[in-house]
């Protein structure tokens, strides 16, 4: 795929743009009309939207969605910073890393498989000079450092203070609570191991990453730029959680914003639903059901998850219009969807050519023995 440059094609004309956002929403609504005389509950959905939106008081919805801004826009300046320095020739503004990671962040909302990543990963390379698909993704390996550390603290905390979350997710683990501890300290030690052969072989490393990962080689630009950011981002996501557990009467502490944060993450990593939908909602009751009712922990849930999935598409269709304009934004992430399905082939065939490989050595090793 070819790179053009970072910056968008000039504005289109203010009347312009009107008419194209009117014949959008006409096309929506004929839309809509069709499927739901083809059977298909979009209405429905769209009817439980706003039942949820009303039943949340406007205080919560308001600061949910401001933190969301902000979890979005700190992930994205870590973005910015790994860009700037994977490719210091290239004027890259924040404002096209932002709505492109915004594009990710509303995709990943209603579908499976983190497609959304993808269609931003593409994205940038598209706007990017020089930049290629195995630069961007190294990149994506570097940011998901910080979130992955974190993530995996907060996931040790869930199964060693949460037990029913054994139980849904490791039923085998839960059978046998003394193995909680010895899991639990099991990950710490290769946490720690894996740190210590991540610095021992940091050159080798960005060596492997390349360009993507040329951030590596800053460690003090990385702190400042990539690591407190992800922070940034982590720490407005756990305030959308206490936000809305407020909202619905449930105890706003430590261990409870810790654990419903961390059920949601494994709920979206395990799930091939669009979201984590269902999922979600069972984890979250688990969670909670010590601290509030059934019925009140799964309007929690469904409130939360229908509420910021809406903000995340009503926010990155404002920010590709703003950036790239209605037209040209349009057939960037239309372009982008397509090859993301083509790339997402690629790298499913990629792994199973992999697989085969390692399968006939282990076949030629064995077969010798």
């Amino acid at each position: 795929m070819e790179a053009s440059q970072t910056e968008p094609a000039g504005p289109t004309p203010i009347l312009t743009r009107l008419w194209h956002i009117a014949a959008w929403v006409g096309g929506v609504a004929l839309a809509l009309f069709v499927l739901n005389l083809l059977g298909i509950p979009v209405a429905s959905w769209i009817h439980q939207l706003f039942k949820e939106i009303r039943a949340v008081p406007a205080s919560a919805i308001v600061g949910g969605c401001i933190l969301e801004v902000l979890q979005t826009g700190f992930a994205a300046l870590s973005w910015l910073t790994i860009l700037r320095a994977a490719f210091p020739e290239a004027a890259i503004p924040f404002r096209t890393v932002l709505a492109t990671y915004a594009v990710a962040v509303a995709l990943n909302g209603f579908l499976p498989a983190n497609i959304g990543t993808l269609v931003m990963m593409l994205m940038l390379v598209t706007l990017i000079a020089g930049a290629t698909f195995a630069s961007i993704f190294s990149g994506f390996i570097v940011q998901k450092i910080p979130f992955t550390v974190l993530s995996v603290a907060m996931y040790v905390y869930l199964f060693a203070t949460v037990r029913g979350a054994l139980s849904f997710e490791l039923g085998f683990v839960s059978a046998h609570p003394g193995w909680t501890v010895v899991i639990a300290v099991s990950v710490v030690l290769l946490i720690v191991l894996l740190c210590r052969i991540f610095w021992r072989r940091a050159d080798k490393l960005r060596d492997r990453v390349k360009t993507g990962g040329a951030i590596l080689g800053q460690p003090r630009r990385f702190t400042l730029g990539v690591a407190l950011p992800c922070v940034a981002s982590f720490a407005a996501r756990l305030g959308i959680v206490a936000v809305f557990l407020a909202a619905f009467s449930i105890p706003v502490t430590f261990h409870t914003v810790v654990s419903v944060t961390a059920a949601n993450s494994v709920s979206s990593s395990v799930s091939v639903t669009p979201g984590g939908v269902g999922v979600t909602q069972a984890l979250n009751v688990v969670v909670l059901q010590h601290l509030t009712t059934t019925s009140n922990a799964t309007a929690y849930s469904v409130a939360q998850q229908l509420v910021i999935s809406a903000f995340d598409v009503l926010f990155g269709i404002v920010l590709v219009c703003w950036v790239f304009g209605w037209t040209g934004g349009k057939e960037l992430v239309k372009k982008s969807y397509a090859d993301a399905g083509v790339k997402r082939r690629e790298l499913q065939e990629q792994r199973e050519a992999r697989k085969a490989r390692r399968g006939r050595r282990w076949s030629l090793r064995h077969g010798r023995d």
